[in-house]
């Protein structure tokens, strides 16, 4: 075998070994509240096409999306999924839950839901046991998976709206790297969910979007901007660890995602008349990536409704998203590998370790970088 191929297995391999995926990040660096104001965190803007990077504030990015660019958003809504209470016994009891309860049915004037959570206690509750988190709201333990989770069915009173009751009873469920020993805040509340959030239905933020105040948005629509929309509602499945140290063999859970016709048509328009599709975020970028798959003809997008599980790693070829926005990502994580394939896997190195050395903040309240493939 030449010494250029034993170069180029080299290169594979360190490509998709997850080890590789790992970088050094002081702790101090990882974000424990949002910036004062949603458009003042600093952003990273890494130009690929020169492979130089700049830095800035978010509300910069203005004068870096063009009038016929079209900027698409997730509008996800994160519902307060995490509840304290207690069992009948007595004992303590927290639950996650994994998605928002789907109806099933009314009976003697109470609403009956079902979903999946992570339950902690100190002793595991029985199958068919009660916990209490109001007295308008209780859970029945129906069974355990072999994962650990919970299937559970919770009961509240008909006349009152279950996402009151969770509003008033449950807290914002923040990533486990964001130290809150009291629960989430009030702030939190407001400042861990987007301006734009409209469906209910996830346990996580797009992150990537919290930085886009009001005023920006505004400020880009009036100057020619294109605003679209889609759906995913992001699952625990985020947070997994990835174990395969071939990332290749990793899977992604599925996620319910929703692009509507006009966001099809409004990608179909400005990649029709030259503009550029700026994804806000990982989880608009795999809603769009998805939706090419199931593109026309033409490679015109549709309108779509599915359970997305699709897996973006190096070797990827992007065919809808031009630009990215995002935040910082956790080591040896799927959406790290991600930007990698968009960006190239030593541009991030490079990009992480400078924004490392320049005290750039991480992770879901963290700063933001905005990768641009396309001028």
């Amino acid at each position: 075998m030449s010494h250029s191929n034993n170069v180029v297995e080299d290169t594979v391999q360190e490509m998709y070994s997850l080890s590789s995926y790992d970088y050094f990040l002081p702790e101090q660096q990882i974000a424990q509240q949002p910036a004062q104001q949603r458009d003042q965190s600093r952003l990273m803007v890494v130009d690929c096409c020169t492979s130089t990077r700049q830095h800035t504030r978010f509300e910069g990015l203005y004068d870096l999306i063009r009038p016929g660019d079209v900027l698409v958003v997730n509008n996800t809504k994160v519902f307060p999924a995490r509840l304290f209470g207690r069992k009948e016994s007595g004992g303590k009891v927290e639950i996650l839950l994994l998605h928002f309860p789907c109806y099933e049915k009314e009976v003697d004037g109470l609403r009956q839901t079902t979903t999946l959570a992570l339950i902690k206690s100190s002793k595991r509750p029985k199958p068919g046991s009660i916990l209490l988190f109001a007295d308008a709201l209780h859970v029945q333990v129906e069974s355990f998976l072999p994962d650990g989770k919970a299937q559970v069915r919770l009961f509240s009173p008909a006349h009152i709206d279950l996402e009151q009751l969770l509003e008033e009873y449950g807290q914002i469920p923040l990533p486990p790297y964001i130290k809150r020993p009291e629960g989430s805040t009030d702030e939190d509340a407001q400042r861990y969910q987007t301006n734009y959030a409209r469906y209910i239905g996830s346990v996580a933020a797009p992150t990537a979007g919290l930085h886009l105040s009001k005023p920006l948005i505004e400020r880009l629509q009036n100057s020619g901007v294109g605003f679209a929309e889609v759906t995913l509602h992001v699952g625990y499945g985020t947070f997994a660890p990835v174990r395969c140290e071939d990332i290749r063999k990793h899977t992604l859970h599925k996620e319910l995602i929703r692009l509507p016709r006009e966001t099809a048509e409004a990608i179909n328009s400005c990649k029709e008349n030259g503009g550029r599709v700026w994804a806000v975020g990982t989880t608009t970028a795999r809603t769009l990536e998805f939706a090419a798959n199931h593109a026309d003809s033409s490679g015109n997008l549709q309108a779509i409704e599915d359970f997305c599980g699709l897996y973006i790693y190096p070797g990827y070829q992007f065919a809808v998203v031009d630009n990215l926005i995002t935040n910082f990502h956790l080591p040896k994580s799927s959406l790290l590998f991600m930007v990698a394939a968009l960006a190239g896997k030593k541009q991030i190195f490079a990009a992480y370790a400078e924004a490392v050395e320049q005290g750039y903040r991480f992770f879901s309240y963290g700063d933001a970088m905005a990768i641009i493939t396309r001028k």
